[in-house]
């Protein structure tokens, strides 16, 4: 990369701690960001499965949306709010419980994925009409002008990523954020609150792209690095770069934007059909319904499946043939799998070839090598369902 380049790319708040710790950076979305560490990808791939692993996701795109005018009622304040969104998007929001958070999708007119992200109600009656959103790095400036121009005039979008975004995942994750935190221990899977820490507010979810169980942390800039290094403390938690964040979802069959979503692909074909709320179905009030509704009903030309690969890692873009040699698809996300010690894939294909079971093959460096259709996740997903009693 060029001197040129490196000017241009942005960085976050915790930038010299992850050069103190020997961090090899690279870009990233526009930013200069950690691969990995000095044990590398394997090693912390592993740790995270096995204790807790602490990774910076402060390039994601964390935002505030506020309705302009609140009537004082929360429940009628958040339906409103909800209401501006929902033309934009598949899931539930009018029904999201105070705290709760929810992955959805943001599509074009077409159907397709302009993005998955995360919309979350606040727990607190005081920000009614309030929703947290969080978008992906990559596509967060598009997003954010897309929601900004559906709510013009009605609510606010108000932007966090000069924050710093922590994410804690791992069996461990838990004990290590509640020795500092102590309350965190009661949040449930996929909801929120806001806590004090060292004079500061938290805004902790227990979420995470890892399949583990976990924690997503938006701290204010002026205090992440005193955050990240008082979990780094814990000798339960190693830093962990972007590299195994990789193998850690991929593992856990989770799609990445810009690789196995793009703007052609529905939720059906991702396979992500929960993420179509049953009001919305039956409302038919999204963008593409028709598409994606008949989708459901069967009518699919393609779909994503998970393989298990003999030999080499197949790596975006490899071919998937049948057993005739006929080309039915295309990698879109490939790798090697530290937790099974064997290539995996994702990839979509021809509905008739994405049974459990098939047998495929994949293209690697102009061979054939044998694949085979797996059910997802690759590697059980250890979420904690219910808080802590």
């Amino acid at each position: 990369m060029s001197e040129t380049q490196d000017e241009l790319l942005k960085t976050v708040a915790l930038n010299g701690e992850h050069v103190t710790l020997g961090g090899r950076m690279v870009p990233f979305s526009g930013y200069s960001l950690p691969v990995q560490y000095p044990t590398g990808i394997i090693a912390e791939h592993k740790w995270t499965r096995e204790h807790a692993g602490l990774f910076d996701v402060s390039h994601m795109g964390p935002s505030f949306l506020l309705l302009n005018e609140k009537s004082g009622d929360p429940q009628r304040d958040h339906e409103a709010v909800a209401a501006l969104v929902e033309p934009l998007v598949t899931g539930d929001i009018r029904g999201l419980q105070p705290g709760q958070v929810r992955y959805t999708l943001l599509l074009n007119h077409e159907g397709g994925t302009r993005d998955d992200l995360m919309i979350a109600r606040p727990a607190d009656p005081a920000w009614g009409g309030t929703l947290y959103v969080i978008v992906n790095a990559g596509t967060k400036e598009l997003d954010w002008a897309h929601i900004a121009a559906a709510t013009s005039g009605r609510a606010t979008l108000n932007r966090s990523d000069d924050c710093g975004l922590l994410a804690l995942q791992g069996p461990d994750a838990v004990a290590v954020l509640s020795a500092i935190v102590r309350e965190v221990a009661g949040l449930g899977f996929m909801t929120y609150r806001s806590f004090k820490w060292n004079g500061t507010t938290l805004v902790i979810s227990r979420s995470g792209y890892t399949g583990e169980d976990g924690f997503e942390i938006l701290v204010p800039p002026e205090s992440a690095p005193a955050l990240w290094n008082a979990i780094l403390a814990d000798a339960r938690v190693k830093p962990i770069g972007l590299g195994a964040r990789d193998s850690l979802r991929l593992e856990a069959g989770l799609p990445l934007y810009g690789h196995d979503l793009d703007d052609t692909v529905s939720p059906i074909e991702a396979g992500l059909n929960f993420a179509v709320s049953k009001r919305r179905r039956e409302a038919a009030d999204f963008p593409g319904a028709q598409r994606i509704l008949s989708e459901l009903a069967g009518n699919l030309g393609r779909i994503r499946v998970g393989l298990f690969v003999e030999g080499a890692p197949a790596r975006e873009g490899a071919t998937i043939v049948d057993e005739h040699g006929t080309g039915i698809g295309r990698v879109t996300s490939g790798g090697f799998a530290p937790s099974l010690s064997r290539a995996i894939a994702l990839g979509f294909v021809d509905p008739r070839h994405a049974a459990p079971g098939t047998k495929l093959q994949v293209a690697v460096r102009d061979r054939l090598q044998p694949a085979e259709v797996t059910t997802l996740p690759f590697v059980p997903h250890r979420y904690v369902r219910k808080a802590a009693s």
